[in-house]
């Protein structure tokens, strides 16, 4: 194992020889433990560093500020007894050592005074119990590994310190902690972790949404995150988080005629669009997309299975899914509802002669989204059949090139009516009436259907002879 100052960089050292100082000045013992020390072993970037003091941890953060960076401002959370100071290029978190108790109905310790044992006995994982003394002395800045944590991190396990049954108990969001571990760091959980996870699953109903949201977003922000889904449902947690998922599972035949398993297709699809974006509300869009399947699938002799308004049943059920789930109720929710309302109209237009009025329709409709919506489109071929995947990727391709012929002559994302609603009341001396909005919709409808040009004049003059024929006024 390398010298742990030898996978620093050097203004991680320069800080670190600056926190020593203050531990020496003060007398202060303290220690970079956690996910830091994790995450340097491992190879990855990271940027929070957490640093445990053997006494008063806000005071140990107030003397390092005073003494090296008085221009910044030290945020003090005195009911969690921490403190935390935003470097450059870093974010420190000092808290005193502690001892944590439980009580069965609350996920929050009860919390006294504890030594550097106790500390690290009230940590989840092994791999995070891993920790490096703060010391100008280069001999005691060795890894400290009393729970075998390195041995964790050498096989890829994920393992808690103390009996995990108890772990667990005291606080049942270290389940979803345990699998958002292993999606990122690409882990297995360990066999009797993975029980008492089980065990315990319907004690997480005592943690707050949203830290239970905060720990799903993190998951689904991972590079597989359908690790997380299959470990949820493993352990049962998935029929009270997301049950629609569940309903996917299963495949039905008919006449020996078989529809694919939308459960596992819908987990590819989520691993397939986390090669192209980040957003984790598209992500969110992805999973869900095919959830109203079950309640629209039929089957036909002629035509076998069919699926047909899936799309909006299943933007439909996203609200409810979003209050369960404790996510934001408006614009993040109303995305998820607009990707998947539109997701099937991209690839209707794979099969049929592309008309200008179709893609008109798309963009407008889907506006600056349009490049997540066909995002989704593409990770949605899960075929096993690679010329059948290079048909609808090229498929695909042409609707993107149709869609830049159409957009460079039309601006239809930007589009806007040439006739408001102020200048139909003027032309028909009307007052506000559902008259107004039939009357906008049809200009739209003959712009996208090319039968008029976006104009004024031409707008104005199929306004009156609309009205006229419609005898609306």
């Amino acid at each position: 194992m390398q010298p742990f100052l030898t996978l620093i960089s050097h203004s991680e050292k320069e800080l670190f020889d600056r926190l020593a100082f203050v531990s020496k000045t003060t007398g202060t013992e303290a220690f970079i433990v956690g996910g830091f020390v994790r995450d340097k072993l491992l190879g990855r970037l990271t940027k929070d560093i957490d640093i445990v003091c053997i006494g008063d941890g806000i005071a140990f953060a107030t003397t390092f500020q005073q003494t090296y960076c008085s221009n910044r401002t030290v945020h003090v959370f005195k009911n969690f007894g921490t403190a935390q100071l935003e470097l450059d290029d870093c974010i420190l978190e000092f808290v005193g050592a502690r001892k944590e108790s439980y009580h069965t109905t609350s996920r929050n310790p009860n919390v006294e005074t504890g030594t550097f044992l106790d500390d690290q006995l009230r940590r989840d994982f092994t791999i995070n119990t891993l920790a490096v003394k703060i010391s100008d002395n280069e001999k005691h800045n060795a890894i400290i590994d009393t729970f075998n944590g390195l041995q964790a991190l050498q096989d890829k396990t994920i393992i808690t310190p103390q009996d995990p049954d108890k772990t667990f108990s005291d606080d049942p969001l270290r389940i979803l902690r345990a699998i958002r571990f292993a999606c990122q760091l690409e882990f297995t959980i360990e066999g009797t972790t993975l029980q008492a996870m089980q065990k315990n699953a319907n004690r997480l109903s005592i943690v707050a949404k949203e830290r239970i949201a905060e720990e799903l977003n993190k998951m689904m922000l991972s590079s597989k995150p359908s690790v997380g889904f299959l470990l949820l449902d493993q352990i049962g947690l998935l029929e009270s988080l997301l049950r629609e998922l569940l309903l996917l599972k299963g495949v039905a035949c008919i006449d020996g005629v078989k529809h694919k398993d939308n459960f596992y297709h819908s987990l590819q699809v989520l691993d397939n669009i986390t090669t192209t974006t980040n957003n984790v509300w598209l992500r969110w869009a992805a999973l869900l997309h095919d959830i109203g399947k079950p309640t629209s699938k039929r089957y036909h002799a002629q035509t076998g299975w069919t699926f047909h308004g899936h799309e909006m049943i299943s933007a439909k059920m996203i609200p409810k899914i979003f209050q369960r789930l404790g996510f934001p109720l408006h614009e993040k929710m109303n995305f998820v509802k607009k990707i998947i309302s539109l997701h099937h109209r991209p690839i209707s237009l794979t099969t049929e002669n592309i008309t200008d009025s179709a893609v008109r329709r798309l963009l407008f409709d889907a506006g600056n989204d349009v490049e997540d919506l066909m995002l989704l489109c593409e990770a949605d071929i899960t075929s096993k059949n690679k010329q059948k995947v290079t048909q609808y990727l090229s498929n695909f391709y042409a609707v993107r090139e149709k869609m830049l012929v159409v957009e460079e002559k039309d601006k239809i994302r930007n589009w806007q009516a040439p006739i408001s609603g102020e200048m139909i009341m003027e032309t028909f001396s009307l007052k506000p009436c559902k008259q107004i909005g039939i009357i906008k919709e049809a200009i739209k409808d003959a712009i996208f259907d090319g039968i008029i040009e976006n104009n004024v004049e031409q707008a104005m003059a199929f306004m009156k002879d609309f009205v006229q024929k419609k005898k609306l006024v």
